[in-house]
């Protein structure tokens, strides 16, 4: 549609307006600014956290090296990205890999490798340099955003959402693994470490340490207990779901199990009806998440509505009659696969022929 086609009337413009003041609301944040030996300081004693979410990822040396050449360079350092919390600390959401790598050089004897525009710095430690140069050094300074203890979850999660887009260090489900730390989050990772549910979705080694496995054990409890909050937004959707489930599985320790038995349970049945599990192909080594979500969900809906299922045979349950055939496919395609409507279909899609075996 062209730009001449659309006409915005007042009340349409005093909406928009109304919605960005209400967002802006939400946001509430301060910038820092330090030298690079405070900030060294502070990463070594314990002032600044390192969620579990990025714990395990590592730069190589090559990466440290590279990085560490471009602070003796007096090259721009990015903005260091925090979370307020409430003991005063401040947890890093971007930029821990490159504190931890500042801390190392100045304190702990860190050796740089081999450098390619510093070439005569290549293999010096930070107290090999001059002492001059080291003063310089320390005395750099890097800006950080801090997004304080006040402003709400959702927003905290939405911002750093967008902060890190293409990163590899933290996307939705790393950042609501460290933001919601509690009894249901830690059975969701739990499960999703489980090896029969990683033969029955497969996923690349790239998606798995951004969690991947994560995302779907986490979508299949949060869809399967019902969407009626659902507003096609499912980053939204699934924090508010993990932070409400935290609370009563706190309150309720039995659910623990409920919630472990309903998982198992579903993958036997996936085991058992449907050939490939999860995966498209027999060697197939992804697992779509669409499909994901109609194959689990839909079986676990059909499984609460007709028990039965659980005692008949993969021949009896004759899925591969439908699970590729068009209807399947089309349902299970990717446009518009987080709209409620297009979710609600491909779930009941399974259901539905499960329930009529």
């Amino acid at each position: 549609m062209s730009s001449e086609a659309i006409m915005i009337t007042p009340d349409e413009r005093d909406a928009a307006e109304k919605q960005i003041a209400d967002q802006t609301k939400r946001i509430d944040f301060y910038i820092t600014e330090y030298s690079v030996e405070i900030l060294a300081n502070k990463m070594q004693s314990g002032e600044y956290v390192v969620p579990d979410y990025q714990r395990e990822f590592t730069w190589e040396h090559e990466r440290k090296s590279k990085f560490l050449e471009s602070l003796i360079m007096g090259l721009p350092i990015p903005f260091i990205f925090f979370w307020e919390m409430e003991d005063g600390k401040l947890e890093i959401v971007d930029g821990s890999q490159r504190l931890r790598t500042v801390a190392d050089f100045l304190l702990n004897g860190y050796r740089l490798g081999e450098l390619d525009q510093l070439s005569n710095v290549s293999y010096f430690a930070f107290e090999d340099l001059p002492e001059s140069r080291q003063r310089k050094i320390r005395n750099r300074s890097i800006r950080g955003i801090v997004l304080n203890e006040h402003a709400d979850e959702a927003a905290r999660l939405d911002m750093f959402e967008r902060i890190n887009t293409g990163s590899k260090n933290a996307n939705t489900a790393e950042i609501r693994r460290g933001a919601l730390g509690g009894p249901f989050m830690r059975l969701v990772i739990e499960l999703a470490k489980d090896e029969r549910f990683a033969k029955l979705a497969p996923i690349s080694v790239k998606s798995k340490n951004e969690r991947g496995n994560e995302e779907l054990v986490t979508r299949f409890f949060a869809y399967g207990d019902g969407l009626e909050k659902y507003r096609d937004r499912p980053a939204d959707f699934i924090f508010e779901y993990v932070k409400r489930k935290n609370v009563v599985f706190g309150e309720r320790p039995t659910l623990l199990e409920e919630y472990r038995r309903r998982f198992q349970e579903t993958m036997d049945f996936v085991e058992r009806a449907f050939p490939y599990g999860f995966r498209k192909t027999p060697t197939g080594k992804a697992t779509p998440r669409a499909r994901f979500e109609a194959i689990a969900i839909g079986s676990y809906l059909a499984l609460q509505e007709k028990p039965q299922l659980h005692g008949m045979s993969r021949d009896q349950l004759n899925v591969m009659s439908w699970l590729q055939g068009g209807d399947f496919l089309a349902v299970t395609g990717s446009d518009g696969a987080n709209a409620r409507a297009r979710l609600e279909g491909r779930v009941n899609f399974v259901r539905e022929r499960l329930v009529r075996q």
